[in-house]
């Protein structure tokens, strides 16, 4: 499975495409209320006939940014190529533009564009440290993807989508001060792009402690998902979830069992375990044992693949890669 379709909504705010006919102030009647929706600013990805500074630059000459308060960010010219330092640069630059924003998203990129793991990133640590008022940050792309640890107040929400995700950013994330945070969802994706980390560098966050206000962790779309969720069994962290999420990954008999003979689990609302490769009677022990207690079970597996080999091997893949 890959991205194909943009986001429809963004920091609970429909998403609105700012158009390419707009030139400046005498155009803008033809737009919404700066407010009422989240603006995605966008050019192609290939051959492109204006950067996406030029585009930002008409978005800020156009709409009243005082009043904006979510942005997406869409394709930058050669994605595929090139990373989106000229972006961030161009967004920070722009801080006294928009006081009110509150919701960032970078790289809202689907596959006719640039697959996930061709996405060249970059380091969006200047984007958290520019807007400290930000209440949601999320980003598509591992490659090149840079997340130092930092700190910030009032981030409530956080998402990283890859097909791979860098160690290092990884570890980056997990050393975050983060006290607002509720919402975390990291795609962890696979070592063919580039998701090289292992379950020691996410100790941070299974123990919780930068994250006091967490409620709802998404681990997922890894090929590592068994050991993520054996680690969960005994996490500190998942004591005082409202939603568990390890769906997306290549979850089989191992990991679940972690998960039903580890902590309680009845206090979630909901567990998401969707694609994923369990036995049926996996399936029906998750069921019978926390639907009976109010757990909202998302057992499916889904799309959930798998290829076996003449000589008896079998591949299973995660949900979103390439």
């Amino acid at each position: 499975m890959t991205i194909g379709s943009h986001l429809e909504e963004f920091h609970d705010l429909p998403v609105r495409v700012f158009p390419s006919s707009v030139k400046g102030p005498k155009g803008a009647a033809q737009l919404p209320a700066p407010e009422s929706v989240a603006w995605r600013v966008g050019v192609s990805a290939y051959e492109s006939d204006e950067a996406w500074e030029e585009a930002f630059a008409r978005f800020l000459a156009s709409v009243d940014t005082t009043k904006v308060r979510a942005l997406v960010v869409g394709a930058w010219s050669d994605a595929y190529d090139s990373g989106p330092e000229p972006v961030i640069e161009a967004l920070v630059a722009a801080k006294d533009r928009l006081p009110a924003l509150r919701g960032l998203f970078l790289g809202d990129i689907v596959m006719e564009e640039c697959e996930i793991s061709w996405i060249n990133q970059g380091d969006v640590s200047p984007l958290l440290n520019t807007f400290t008022a930000l209440e949601e940050f999320g980003v598509r792309g591992g490659s090149g993807l840079g997340f130092p640890a930092l700190r910030h107040e009032r981030l409530r929400k956080l998402t990283v989508e890859t097909g791979g995700m860098p160690a290092e950013a990884v570890r980056g994330v997990a050393a975050c001060e983060l006290p607002a945070l509720v919402h975390l969802d990291l795609w962890l994706g696979t070592d063919e792009y580039g998701g090289d980390s292992e379950v020691a560098d996410l100790a941070p966050i299974l123990a919780g402690t930068r994250l006091p206000a967490l409620k709802h962790l998404a681990l997922r779309n890894s090929e590592m998902q068994d050991d993520i969720c054996t680690a969960l069994a005994s996490a500190p962290v998942v004591a005082r979830l409202d939603v568990l999420d390890v769906s997306m990954g290549v979850l089989t008999d191992d990991g679940a069992t972690a998960l039903l003979t580890g902590q309680p689990l009845t206090h979630l609302t909901t567990l998401d375990l969707h694609h994923n490769y369990l036995s049926a009677e996996i399936r029906d022990r998750l069921r019978d044992s926390l639907e009976a207690e109010g757990v909202q079970v998302d057992v499916d597996p889904d799309d959930a693949e798998q290829d076996e080999e003449d000589d008896g091997t079998v591949w299973r893949f995660v949900a979103v890669g390439e």
